[in-house]
Parts: C-alpha cells; structure tokens; sequence
C-alpha cells in the first residue's frame, strides 16, 4: 500500500470515529464550541466576529482564488476546497461536510445564498451529527421554493399575486392569457438571480429561457414561475425569530424598495412607507405563517406593497439576509447569535414587548460594477481601502485592504449600515460616511449611492422598486455635476505632492525638491486628470508677513508671461504638505485643509480621492509604457465585437456568415454571477468567430470580428 493510500485509509477510519463520538456527544447535550462557515466573503467575516464575541472557534472554506481573503485569514481554522467552479468549491457538500469532520466542528453556519437554502445540505448536516444552524430540511423544502410558499400563504388567507408555474411547453401554452406585464423568477432562487420582466408575449420565450438558464446556474434547479408583476412597487419585508419553545417574534420590518437589476441597494428600518396600522397587520402576518408551519430560527418574510398599501405575499427566505445589519442597527440584537442560542435548543430569552425599536437605520451596498455603464461589474484589484470612522455607522466587508475582487463571484464588497434618531439623520450620517468611506483602484457604485440619497425624491419617499431605472438620467447627471464641481486644479496639485512624497518615500529623500527637476526651485510639469491636461508650474517660495516674497512673485510675472502676457488667465496656488503616511495627505492648499488619498492602479495611474470621488492622474511630462492607449478606439470600432469585462463566455447566439441588425443580442458573457448581453452597435455580418462557449475572457477580448 503507498503512502497516499494508507492517508485514504487513515482520514477515513478518523471520519469513522468522529461520527460515533458526534452521536454519543449529540444523545447528552448541544453544546457548540466550533462552527465552520459554509460561505466566503463578508457574510462570513460578519458570522466570525460574533463567534469571537463568544469565545467559539470559527472554521473557514475557502477556493483556491480565496486563498488571501479576509475570511481565510480572519478564521482560528481554514480548509481548501480547491479549484474549479462553484460546484466544485462553495457549492460542493460533500467538501464542506469532511472539512467540519475533519476540523471536529460541532455545527456549520451556511450564511445567504450559496448553501443556505439547500435542504440536501441541512440534512447532510444532520446525518453526519453537525448542527446546521437553520430551519430543518423540510421546513426549507417547504418555505425555500416559491412556488411551494405561495401555496402556503394561500392557505393560511393570505394574499399573493396571480401567478403560474409548470414546465416551459405549459406556461408558452399559456402566453396569451397571462396578465401582462409579468415577472420571471427563480422557484429556488433570490437575491435578484434568474429574474426578468416581460411587458409583451414576443418576448416571453427568450427571458424564459434566460431565466431558467440562470436558475439552473446558480442554485442547481432551473425550475421557473410567472406572477403578475405590479406597477410601482414597494418590496417591505419582516424579520422574524422562532425557537424550539413555541415563541415566535418578529424584530420589524425592512423596506428594501431601491433596487437595480431586481437587487436591493438600500434598506431601511423602519419602513418610511407603512402606517403604524398597516405594519403590524403586515408584522402579524409574518408571525402567522411562521407559527402556522413550526418554523425555527431566523428568517424573512417578504412582501410586495402597492400603491395603496395593500400587500401580497412574495416569498419566505429561510436564512439569514444580506441586509440584517439594519434591523441589528435599529434593535441592537446580534441575529447570528440568535441563530446560534436557537440551534442550540434555548429559548431565545426575547419577548415582542420587550424588542428595542431605537430610531432609524439605513443599509448602503456596495458593489464592484459601473452604473454609468449599466451596472455592469467591474471585477479588479483594490489599490486602496479605508472605513470611514464616522459615529453611528457599521461596515460589514469582505475586504480589508488592497486585494483582488474576482469575477467568479457576487459583486458586492462591502455594506455600509448607519444610524441615526430620524431618517433624515440616519440619511446625513450615510453622506458623510459615503465621502469618508475610500475604496480605490476599481469602479463602484460608492458616488452613485450617495446621489441616490441625496435625490429629493428618495428623501421625500417618492420611490417604487423602478426608482434606479427612472431615475437613472438624472442620477447620471447629478453624479456628473458633482464631479465637475471639483476643482480640478486642487486634484492636480494634489497628485503632483502624492507623486513627489510617494518617490521621496520609496527612495527615501529627505527634501522633496530634489526630485522634481533639475532646478529645485522652479519646475513646469502636465498632469492628465480623467484626459484632461493640465500645466502645473511650481514655485518653492516661503512667506513674508503672509504674503509671497519677492523671488516667488517675479517667477509667478514670468510664467504669465510665457504663458501669452498678463492677461492669460493663471491661477495660483499655495501648497503646503501637512501629513504623509503612504496613501493619506494632509494639505493646505489656499488655505484650506484637505485630506486626499491616492494610491497607484496596474496601469502606473493615480487615483486620487478628493471630497469623497475618485479621479484617475498621470505625468504626461513623462514617458510611460504601462498606459493601455488603444482601448478606447477598440471599443469604438464597431468591427470588432469586445467584452466590456472579464468573465465566461456562457452562450454564442450567432454563427459566421450571419448578418445582423444593431441590437442584436450577439454573445452571453456572465461576470460576478451575472449574465450580460453583448451587442451589435452597428448593422454587419458576422465574419469571424474567436472566442468558445465556456470560455474564460478578459477585459476588452475581442469576441467577434465583424464586416
């Protein structure tokens, strides 16, 4: 026998043993002194933070491209789950099961999504004596399709939306009587994946296909259903408690109506939209049907309202929610301990009377995507990242410094959740918290986040689940305006003092002006802020009574004059560095004090943030080989079909030789577990093809050549 078999044999027979040890421990008492986290990202390191709080071992599963995650490095324990895709790591029972044996944890915490709502997952758990921290299997069977819950609400009176399910052949047979528009969903899903709208029968067979596809993809059953989709939506949901001892409580409710691509970007609690009346009818009904199907430990019961606050059932997530932040915020319970004490067999120790409503509370998700570009993600490395230290905020990460965000997963890096007495409050604290909070080096949702909430739409609650879609020009505009109303002058000057500290550090000169030229006195430079260029003359000088000396003023005469003669236009800036510690300065400039921070993208650009946005910089005075200058005039040229990010060639719609109208739906890329259409931007034959389907491509691939 070799020596790789005899390891076989060994981990086996440990296995063995740890079982029969499991249920002999599990016949006395439940006692939970580790958990292993079936989950990656910031779920995970949020799960770890709790288990820390109480002195319980954590266990990480990480991928071979999560090897240096936060949750890796965070965790007293970790075990690989290898290579490939996310069935062969995160979605991979069987791995996940022999990590918890092997690291002799007593119960698994799934987080959201991934395994969290798979009852095949909860009851390997439960065979192998692991405590799955969650409802049973079949409570999330019943509760986890949405096909099953919405007959569940049925029965127990509650309202739900017209809705119709059955294989693809039966719903198309029943296109011409379906009240639209209507809405595609995932039976198994959530989170936004496998949901399309369809206002017209023609286009019913392709978002069909699309969503079934996507199902399949991305929790393993492609099963789909239609519902009547209702016009300008609230989508409110209730969070609820219930443990082994017959209490069921719920811990009120999260309006979650600004969404894109069906994803929530915000929540709140409470609920700006219900009356008092209505949200305990609609808090009552979420601790029915809980009650009314023996449900244990925590979930979301979730509703869609109309205009006239009526509402209809929607789904039950059977899990802990992305945006439990907020009601933690409001209430100041801790869930995941909850769930824990739950899973344990306790009573929870909570009553309804006694639940801490304080004030309000507001979730900002942040995400790696460009909403000038259609939200598409912007998978990439962080060059810079920095929490804001702002009173009354929380921020729940999957990062924790510079690093790789990969397209193989959920865009979302981080959630900025804040506090405040009243929602106008709680809406401030989020704006100076958005302009505090830096993350460099890739393109987010962050400035596009802080227009939403200072739009005086969603400040006077004047919004449905379409708010991100209609409002998106105008969004776009304000984000614009608040870019151009940046000096970029300051952003200039800001870069060159980064540039200057940034080699004096690396190189360690003491005085700055030895390397700005060969004259340390006076030096000209042109510094390319977003292609704009911008002349920069530089003057040391030290001041007299407060103003300029002599030699400093006769060199600022000099430059106006080579610059065209007294009359052209020159602005003068006094610059004075305050504090440098690697990405953050401190600056006086005019007179004023700045903060900026900056740090230096694969591309040799730096990206400075000043006054909460990021601009891209760069000497033009100095030759650079690392700039990508063509790939612009790529995307431009509409002979050639490119990605617009990295990702998997997931389907080909069309074939050499076939002509094509502008529109056209060409190639399927998916990037960070979404699927994105690639177009034709012109009429024109297809005249070659280069990449395959299940392919890997990178950003700016050419996909298609076209004639």
């Amino acid at each position: 026998m070799n020596s790789k078999k005899r390891f076989i044999f060994a981990r086996r027979k440990k296995t063995a043993l740890s079982r029969l040890q499991r249920s002999q421990q599990s016949m006395n008492s439940k006692k939970i002194n580790k958990i292993l986290i079936a989950n990656r990202g910031e779920i995970a390191v949020r799960i770890m933070r709790t288990l820390k709080r109480l002195h319980i071992e954590s266990v990480a599963v990480f991928a071979d491209n999560d090897a240096n995650a936060l949750h890796r490095r965070m965790a007293d324990e970790a075990y690989p789950l290898g290579n490939g895709s996310l069935k062969d790591t995160y979605l991979n029972i069987q791995k996940i099961i022999d990590a918890a044996l092997d690291s002799g944890a007593d119960a698994i915490h799934p987080g959201y999504g991934f395994l969290s709502e798979n009852p095949d997952f909860a009851e390997a758990c439960q065979q192998n004596n692991l405590i799955f921290i969650g409802p049973d299997a079949d409570t999330m069977r019943l509760m986890g399709n949405k096909i099953a819950a919405r007959q569940v609400a049925i029965d127990n009176g509650i309202p739900v939306t017209f809705g119709l399910t059955g294989s693809f052949d039966e719903i198309m047979a029943q296109a011409d009587a379906l009240p639209y528009p209507v809405l595609i969903k995932a039976a198994a899903g959530g989170g936004g994946k496998g949901m399309h709208i369809v206002r017209q029968k023609e286009a019913l067979r392709d978002e069909l296909e699309r969503a079934s596809r996507e199902a399949e993809k991305y929790f393993g059953d492609g099963t789909v259903f239609v519902e009547q989709y209702i016009e300008n939506p609230r989508h409110i949901e209730a969070q609820i408690l219930a443990d082994h001892h017959g209490n069921v409580i719920h811990l009120g409710e999260r309006e979650c109506t600004i969404q894109r691509r069906y994803q929530k970007i915000i929540e709140e609690s409470p609920s700006p939209t219900l009356s008092n009346e209505k949200r305990q009818e609609l808090l009552g009904t979420a601790v029915k049907i809980c009650r009314n199907i023996g449900y244990k430990n925590a979930g979301t019961v979730e509703f869609i309202v109309d205009q006239d606050q009526n509402f209809y059932f929607l789904e039950m997530n059977t899990r802990i929610q992305v945006e439990h932040p907020v009601t933690e915020m409001r209430t100041g319970i801790d869930i995941v301990e909850e769930q824990i004490r739950i899973a344990r067999g306790k009573e929870m120790g909570l009553t309804q009377e006694l639940i801490p409503f304080q004030g309000h509370a507001i979730e900002l998700r942040i995400y790696a995507e460009d909403p000038e570009n259609g939200f598409l993600p912007t998978p990439g490395k962080v060059t810079a990242y920095h929490e804001p230290q702002v009173r009354g905020t929380r921020v729940d990460s999957s990062i924790d410094g510079p690093c790789t965000v990969s397209e193989a997963y959920d865009p979302m890096i981080a959630k900025l959740v804040c506090h405040g007495k009243t929602r106008q409050a709680a809406i401030e604290t989020a704006q100076h918290a958005l302009k505090e909070f830096i993350l460099q080096g890739l393109t987010t949702n962050k400035a596009y986040l802080w227009e939403v909430i200072k739009n005086q739409d969603f400040a006077d609650n004047k919004v449905d689940t379409s708010f991100c879609a209609t409002h998106q020009e105008e969004l776009l505009k304000a984000l614009n305006e608040s870019r151009n109303n940046i000096n970029i002058n300051d952003i200039a000057v800001s870069f060159l003092l980064y540039d200057f500290c940034k080699k004096r550090f690396e190189h360690r000169i003491e005085n700055v002006w030895e390397d700005i030229g060969f004259w340390r006195f006076h030096s000209h430079f042109t510094v390319d802020v977003e292609g704009q260029k911008i002349p920069v003359h530089i003057t040391q000088w030290e001041a007299e009574n407060g103003k300029l000396n002599g030699e400093a003023l006769n060199e600022v005469k000099r430059v106006k004059t080579e610059n065209g003669g007294q009359g052209t236009p020159c602005l003068m800036f006094s610059a004075e560095l305050i504090a440098y510690d690697g990405h953050q300065l401190k600056l006086m400039l005019n007179g004023r004090t700045e903060v900026v921070y900056c740090s230096v993208n694969d591309e040799q650009q730096t990206i400075v943030n000043f006054h909460g946005l990021n601009f891209r910089c760069h000497r033009t005075d100095q030759l650079n080989d690392t700039l990508d200058y063509s790939c612009k005039e790529q995307v431009n040229d509409k002979s050639r079909l490119v990605s617009p990010m990295p990702g998997k060639v997931v389907k080909i719609n069309v074939k050499e030789g076939d002509e094509v109208a502008e529109g056209t739906v060409m190639i399927v890329v998916e990037a960070m577990k979404m699927e994105n259409n690639i177009i034709a931007t012109a009429k024109a034959k297809v005249k070659k093809i280069l990449v395959t389907e299940g392919e890997m491509v990178d950003n700016k691939k050419q996909l298609i050549e076209l004639s």
